[in-house]
């Protein structure tokens, strides 16, 4: 654990927050029961709960802030991603929010981060609706009964959609905030039903913990663990495939979002997982369809009408619409959510413009490039005004909620590699024959059936060829896998066409990797394409 008792402030905080009707610990059963009786959702036919997270349907990152002290402020990669806001401001919302609970009914509850014990954070998260206490039963580690007795919160969370800030007095942007203040341990959220704000939270504290304290690389992926005992780690951003790719009936589930890895492995952060739902049928993901039971909640879906089935094709609220359940859900989930060192990891970007291969091999070089890089698009629909595919970087898969720089992260990815002789591997999850709107999305078996032949040796002595521009090592064949989809140029109508939206993406890179130049080594500075 990162300390062994509470700080002064936490203990006086959570004396001040106890009004006479703090609700702790409650059970998943009583918890649903209060949500329904004060009408915060629903039950759908599979026993889910169903609820709306208001006006936010997902994160608010440009009102995310740290708090600036003297402990943050030489530390912090302060900018657009990490906005500082002073104590007295903070100071400020708390006391109003302390004030507002006074006579408000509460649910608190025990929870930590870190299945490894030596990492391990105690949380105590307050929150003004029930269900956003099952949200963090589901999501975070569970203490067992003998553990409760004795637990010490080392962070506390505050959560309180209905409280808003005053732009104008309190230093923020809006009048929803999620601020973090590193040196109190404590997370204040408001303005903001939307219950992923709680958990990328603490994300963003671990982000800030592991890696500057304790030299273990936090990282947002997935995974899991195969018979064999071999771990593989997945690298993506929202859309690529992160969780539906490490749900494999095949392999046991260590988990679909945070991690840290150390000199023994890897563990999980977390002790759920938080899915998204849009267009989910069993056929395609049987393991999260399945986990969607009592207990499980749903968000911002809708039914179909005069019925309690979910219609997961219904997006008119949004896009982001996701799942909250426990790991134990998923029937092969491993217990704790423990790792070995990774053997393989996959970094999976869904590529709209049709260029990056289905599947490639990096050198060191090129994995810590793209590491930093973290590429994604975004494609028309997914987001209002967007009537194109966007390119999206977010450096090291989770740049919203990483506090310190990009290269410490980097760095601590390159030497890991290194030490353990890592396979490092691009997929790309998006378009082939062309771009969006011309080309199609490759097949989910295609990428379930090459991440296969990858985890079990398969694409070690084929035949590979460099890509022209990324000079990534592109195998020939594939089981299970058309020899012709394996090179993205020869899926092209035009090949001339292929390579002036290569050279583009290129470009692209390059220009995004500017803001990391001063601080990349010739070393990773070797894996940039031929822009």
């Amino acid at each position: 654990m990162f300390s062994t008792s509470p700080t002064t402030d936490q203990s006086q905080l959570h004396e001040q927050l106890d009004n006479g009707q703090v609700k702790l610990n409650l059970t998943p059963a009583e918890l649903l029961e209060q949500s329904l009786a004060r009408k915060e959702g629903t039950l759908t036919d599979t026993g889910a709960l169903m609820t709306d997270t208001g006006k936010f349907t997902g994160r608010s990152p440009k009102d995310r802030y740290i708090v600036s002290d003297e402990t943050t402020k030489g530390n912090i990669w302060w900018g657009s991603i990490n906005i500082p806001l002073s104590e007295s401001h903070f100071d400020n919302i708390l006391d109003r929010m302390c004030s507002y609970l006074k006579k408000s009914p509460l649910y608190a509850r025990d929870v930590y981060a870190g299945a490894d014990a030596r990492y391990r954070l105690n949380i105590r998260v307050y929150t003004t609706l029930a269900w956003h206490n099952l949200f963090c039963h589901n999501m975070f580690l569970r203490p067992d009964q003998e553990e409760l007795q004795h637990f010490k919160p080392e962070y506390t969370v505050i959560c309180i959609p209905e409280f808003e800030a005053d732009p104008f007095v309190d230093g923020t942007r809006g009048k929803n905030f999620t601020i973090i203040h590193l040196s109190k341990k404590i997370i204040l959220i408001g303005g903001t039903a939307y219950a992923g704000e709680i958990k990328k939270g603490i994300f963003s504290v671990m982000n800030y913990l592991l890696p500057l304290k304790e030299k273990v690389l936090s990282m947002h992926c997935s995974a899991n663990i195969g018979k064999a005992g071999d771990t593989a780690v997945f690298f993506g951003l929202s859309g690529t495939g992160k969780t539906t790719l490490s749900a494999d009936p095949e392999r046991k589930l260590v988990g679909d979002d945070e991690h840290g890895w150390t000199n023994n492995g890897i563990f999980n952060f977390e002790g759920g997982c938080y899915a998204k739902v849009v267009d989910i049928n069993r056929d395609r993901e049987p393991e999260i369809w399945d986990a969607i039971k009592y207990g499980a909640i749903l968000e911002n879906t809708r039914y179909f009408p005069g019925t309690r089935t979910v219609d997961y094709t219904d997006k008119h609220l949004t896009e982001n619409t996701r799942t909250a359940y426990p790991l134990h859900h998923i029937q092969n989930a491993i217990v704790p959510p423990l790792g070995t060192i990774p053997k393989n990891i996959f970094l999976l970007t869904a590529d709209a413009f049709g260029v990056i291969p289905p599947i490639s091999k990096l050198n060191n070089s090129q994995a810590m490039y793209h590491f930093i890089s973290g590429y994604t698009s975004k494609v028309a629909g997914t987001e209002m005004g967007i009537s194109e595919p966007k390119k999206t970087f977010s450096a090291c898969f989770g740049a919203a909620f990483l506090p310190l720089h990009p290269t410490m992260y980097a760095t601590l990815f390159g030497k890991k590699m290194k030490d353990h002789d890592v396979n490092v591997w691009l997929v790309n999850t998006g378009w082939t024959g062309g771009s969006f709107g011309i080309g199609t999305r490759i097949k989910l078996s295609y990428t379930r059936a090459m991440i296969t032949a990858a985890l079990e040796g398969n694409l070690k002595n084929v035949t590979y060829r460099t890509h022209e521009i990324f000079n990534v090592a592109i195998p020939q064949t594939c089981p299970n896998v058309p020899s012709n989809l394996l090179n993205p140029r020869d899926t092209w109508e035009n090949p001339l066409e292929y390579d002036h939206k290569a050279h583009q993406l290129a470009l692209a890179f390059a220009e995004n990797f500017k803001q990391f130049e001063d601080f990349a080594s010739g070393e990773i500075m070797a894996g940039a394409p031929n822009s």
